[in-house]
């Protein structure tokens, strides 16, 4: 056996140490490096890990804010937030969805949309997130579901929070309605995005919808690692939307409404001429606006859609009408304003008015006889109008028309509104590429031809002749509510209007003359007055014309009213003040196809303005008591309290 030498040995010794030393070093480092790397990352970049673990353990989740209140201008609820039940399903307990979602249609109604809808969000959210199968359940549906719970897996019932309109469609055309955010109107913002959150879409709704929204809140939840929420750490609410008071008096908004049910199709607007607030705005048939935030069915929204008497339509600010002998105030006041006439003038009608080969015939075929402008407004005599409007020019009664809010917007403060038209020289050459005619304004002078307006834009018009200031109707009252036990202001919430700077005696001698046709024998609507003492109304009739009469149905003989289908009979119009002996309230009233003004839309007008003097404030007329257990919720119940019972006007 050999042996190695000492000196191998020795070297193959050295070269073992430097291995060893080399590694030992390279362990080295790389210790030293993982040591300050993890100094680095928990010392010196403690704080910015810790923020990171916390935002992967905690969500801040974005609360839809309470949605403010709409009231009257007593402080009725109009609209309100109410408490909404829901059912929802959580799939991992669930076991068989179908067997589940069958189980629950056999005891609250659930289409075919809905259960489609629920395995379409099944497939794209974890399993242990809830689904919201149905929402807005009565007490009958909760109570069902909750008894039948326990053969129900996965199955549970939420509390939400809605918005609920206490009258229903008695005031849907001022408050409009709520409904999710459609894909064109995203803003950006987060909260747009939540599956609760709700926009204005029509009314007070939309144009305050800002105002009414609020600030959205915040709810830190807690989260494990699969993304289930383990507890809510902490929840700021948010800030409630702002409180909307508005200038109706909901129970003579009410009482319109009633009393417009007697017809087929009617309007009704009051205006306060001193601080231009809008008392009542009734269209009549409306719409429930609960419809739209329950959930509107396909059938429903057919209906409303191909209903001819358009309950879609707020036919205060969208329906536009022929004004009719409701226009003859507007071509008096352009008359005497131009010093053409005065309040003497004199005409004599034979019963026709005849320019060059046309008859224009007045609507009392055997005549007048000679009129002043007194005279022509109480009888609404067509031949003195014709001979004004003839001698003045359209020009004259269009500038009128303007500056008295016709056939343009108000400026009302909902949207929507439509201008009308009020027809001039310029206008027809633009139109229709033709020169005006003398044979197109005798038309004109009666509210007729080419003219067309809206209830509201009457109003206003008859508010800017009694106040001689340029009236700005709105529905929201800056002032807010009246309070009980304060002393009444009657002027609280006027604005600053311009002045129009009328002649005192035009705008009286006007006046006088709408209040002979109510109040003096032979007047057109005198039996339309109010008898009252101290209420007494002035008023104006009006039919517009809504199909054209040829000569030869004029020779064969026309038709009574009653014999024609409902969409041909003429529109009837009235417009009106009261009190007359201090005129505060403006009043115009449209009855759709209902023949005559006079006999049609003035005793409406009437009962309207009585109840609207009766309940002035200034009177201390104590809340209706129904109007206010109407406005409160249901107590425990989630559908929709009772109405009070239906009153005949």
């Amino acid at each position: 056996m050999k042996t190695r030498p000492l000196a191998q040995d020795k070297s193959r010794y050295k070269v073992l140490t430097r291995r060893t030393l080399m590694l030992g070093g390279i362990q080295a480092g790389l210790v030293g490096t993982l040591a300050a790397r993890m100094y680095y990352l928990q010392v010196l970049q403690a704080d910015k890990y810790k923020v990171l673990a916390e935002e992967n353990r905690i969500n801040v989740r974005l609360l839809a804010p309470q949605r403010g209140r709409i009231l009257d201008r007593f402080g009725v609820p109009l609209a309100v937030n109410q408490q909404s039940y829901r059912v929802v399903i959580v799939a991992e307990q669930a076991g068989d969805i179908d067997s589940t979602l069958n189980a629950i249609g056999t005891l609250i109604p659930l289409g075919d949309n809905e259960r489609h809808r629920v395995l379409r969000e099944m497939k794209r959210k974890h399993s242990f997130v809830p689904i919201m199968v149905r929402e807005n359940l009565s007490w009958e549906e909760v109570a069902r579901i909750e008894v039948n719970i326990p053969e129900l897996p996965g199955v549970q019932i939420e509390v939400g929070r809605n918005r609920y309109y206490p009258f229903g469609d008695r005031v849907t055309d001022i408050t409009g309605y709520v409904a999710p955010v459609a894909e064109k109107e995203l803003t950006g913002e987060a909260v747009m995005e939540l599956p609760d959150f709700r926009i204005g879409k029509a009314g007070i709704e939309k144009a305050q919808d800002l105002e009414l929204r609020g600030t959205a809140g915040t709810s830190q939840i807690e989260v494990n690692a699969f993304g289930r929420i383990v507890r809510e750490i902490s929840r700021d609410d948010g800030r409630p939307g702002e409180e909307i008071a508005t200038t109706i008096d909901m129970a003579l908004q009410d009482f319109t409404m009633r009393r417009l049910r007697s017809e087929e199709s009617a309007t009704c607007v009051v205006i306060d001429v001193v601080t231009g607030e809008i008392l009542t705005m009734a269209s009549s048939p409306s719409y429930d606006a609960n419809t739209f935030t329950q959930g509107l069915t396909n059938a429903v929204w057919g209906a409303l859609n191909t209903d001819p008497h358009t309950p879609l339509n707020n036919k205060a600010i969208q329906g536009v009408y022929p004004p009719g002998s409701t226009f003859k105030p507007v071509v008096a006041m352009a008359a005497l304003e131009s010093g053409m006439i005065t309040a003497d003038f004199r005409v004599n009608c034979p019963g026709v008015f005849t320019l060059g080969d046309h008859d224009y015939h007045c609507w009392q075929h055997r005549g007048h006889g000679t009129l002043d402008l007194h005279g022509g407004l109480k009888n609404s005599c067509d031949v003195y109008f014709y001979e004004v409007a003839m001698k003045i020019g359209v020009d004259r009664v269009a500038a009128m028309a303007n500056r008295l809010g016709m056939g343009e917007l108000t400026g009302i403060d909902i949207p929507n509104e439509r201008p009308g038209i009020i027809p001039t020289r310029a206008w027809k050459l633009a139109r229709f590429g033709q020169r005006w005619v003398d044979g197109d304004t005798p038309s004109i002078a009666i509210g007729q031809g080419y003219i067309a307006g809206t209830p509201l834009q009457l109003a206003t018009m008859l508010s800017r002749i009694i106040s001689n200031r340029v009236i700005v109707p709105r529905l929201v009252r800056a002032a807010g509510v009246m309070e009980p036990g304060k002393p009444f202001d009657p002027d609280l919430g006027a604005k600053e209007f311009a002045t129009l700077d009328f002649n005192p005696a035009h705008i009286a001698a006007i006046l006088s003359g709408m209040n002979a046709v109510t109040n003096e024998q032979g007047g057109t609507a005198y039996a339309a007055r109010i008898t009252d003492p101290g209420m007494e109304m002035g008023g104006k009739s009006g039919t517009a014309q809504v199909k054209q009469i040829t000569a030869a149905e004029r020779e064969r003989g026309i038709k009574k009213p009653e014999q024609q289908p409902w969409k041909d009979r003429d529109h009837a119009i009235f417009i009106a003040f009261a009190p007359v002996g201090n005129p505060r309230y403006a009043c115009a009233v449209v009855v759709e196809h209902g023949i005559g003004g006079g006999k049609y839309a003035g005793p409406i007008a009437r009962d309207v303005l009585r109840e609207c003097q009766r309940r002035d404030p200034s009177r201390r007329v104590p809340p209706d008591p129904m109007i206010v257990a109407a406005a409160e919720p249901s107590v425990g119940a989630p559908g929709s309290p009772t109405p009070p019972p239906e009153k005949t006007p």
